[in-house]
């Protein structure tokens, strides 16, 4: 017994050895690390800093409003592993949201990443704010770093677009290395979707369905939320994952949308290594928050999908008033109090939660049963929510469609989001 302790210990202090190690292990055969920026664009071998005599001649470029720039345009195989960027991009609402970031991978004519810059890296909504977290960080909110590895075999290409209506002034580097990639590495990819007013009861698609093998990575999501549910909570609805043939069900089912981002009970400020909320402005019904399925993988052989209630809570009492007013919802749920009107107290008489649609209730929300000692009322909404989604797949293409209006990233930001949050 005392044997097999001693191996067990000798086998876990090996492993964290052999994790420290790593950080000195010599480079492995036929591998070259390169940097793409403005000071080498194409990340040549000593070409780098060559403007004005070496004396800091070029450390940015200049993106032109409607124009469209390639930040790295590299063939063979590889990895990146850093973007690092800075410049106008990151302290401006318009070009966060404006300026579109492409990523193609092995010379493939359709990219595998598309998405408004800001929200790519992290934040949604157009927004900024100082994080760090497992694959993103912004020290000081005003910078973007994204620290995800994206192995290439054929070839990589970084593309920005700028659709808004100013010059970017862009300081950059990309850290990739030149090495053989295994033939199994999956692709990276990244889409982004917006829907700006989500139909009652219908689930928003954080990741359409997406064909092939690879892992579901996470989302940011960002959550503008309809004036006319004022006072109420928006976070009840649940993520699902529809995987490997999944049609009417999912197979993997949150609890709350708070919950998904690993918190519960409402939603605040914060940002943690997996999950955090990085935007909770209750006055003005705006959310801006993410989670990473790193120490908890989302795999699929086939298929997969991953969607977002769309669910909200407020009293029954609200809940007639808003009906009154004619404000789209739909009642769901109910749950009345037993005996104790403290939810952290609970004794005596439980409380007892009614299922509107799957056993109705005569008159409904309306019914005499509701009139009073109601805990809470989940309701279906309709808010405008947008989300980017991160995962690996087997091929470096996806079939995924994507919304090609041009101005859908911007619409309404202004007057929903950037008068009160920049």
């Amino acid at each position: 017994m005392q044997k097999n302790i001693f191996l067990f210990l000798i086998i876990i202090l090996s492993n964290g050895f052999v994790k420290a190690q790593t950080l000195y292990n010599a480079p492995p055969p036929l591998t070259t690390t390169k940097w793409a920026s403005a000071e080498n664009i194409k990340g040549e071998k000593g070409k780098a800093a060559l403007a004005n005599k070496g004396a800091k001649g070029n450390p940015f470029v200049t993106l032109e409003a409607g124009k469209k720039m390639e930040l790295l345009d590299v063939k063979g195989s590889g990895i990146i592993h850093r973007i690092w960027m800075s410049g106008t991009i990151p302290r401006i609402a318009e070009q966060r949201r404006m300026i579109q970031i492409d990523i193609y991978w092995d010379n493939a004519i359709t990219p595998a990443v598309s998405a408004p810059i800001g929200d790519f890296f992290g934040v949604g909504l157009g927004l900024t704010a100082p994080f760090e977290n497992a694959l993103f960080a912004n020290p000081e909110g005003r910078s973007f770093n994204a620290t995800i590895d994206m192995p290439f075999k054929k070839g990589a290409k970084i593309v920005l677009t700028n659709r808004s209506n100013s010059h970017a002034l862009i300081w950059y580097d990309i850290n990739y290395t030149e090495e053989p990639v295994a033939a199994d590495a999956l692709y990276f990819h990244a889409i982004w979707n917006r829907v700006l007013q989500t139909n009652l009861g219908e689930d928003f698609e954080i990741l359409p369905k997406v064909k092939g093998k690879g892992r579901f990575i996470g989302t940011n999501v960002g959550v503008i939320g309809d004036t006319a549910y004022n006072n109420t909570w928006f976070g009840e609805g649940e993520v699902k994952m529809f995987l490997d043939g999944d049609y009417m069900h999912p197979s993997l089912a949150g609890t709350g949308t708070e919950d998904y981002i690993g918190s519960g009970w409402g939603q605040g400020v914060y940002h943690q290594l997996y999950q955090g909320s990085l935007i909770a402005n209750d006055q003005h019904n705006i959310y801006a928050f993410y989670r990473y399925h790193i120490k908890d993988p989302i795999y699929f052989q086939q298929d997969c999908k991953v969607t977002l209630q769309q669910i909200g809570n407020t009293s029954v009492a609200n809940m007639r008033k808003m009906l009154g007013r004619g404000v789209r919802l739909i009642p769901t749920s109910v749950l009345m109090k037993g005996s104790s009107d403290d939810i952290f107290n609970l004794k005596g008489t439980a409380p007892k939660q009614y299922l509107l649609l799957e056993k109705p209730i005569e008159n409904g929300i309306y019914n005499a049963l509701f009139d009073s000692g109601d805990m809470g009322a989940n309701f279906y909404r309709s808010d405008d929510v947008s989300a980017v989604a991160y995962f690996y797949l087997d091929k470096p293409t996806h079939t995924i469609f994507n919304n090609k209006n041009a101005e859908l990233p911007i619409i309404n930001m202004q007057q929903k989001v950037w008068n009160y949050i920049k």
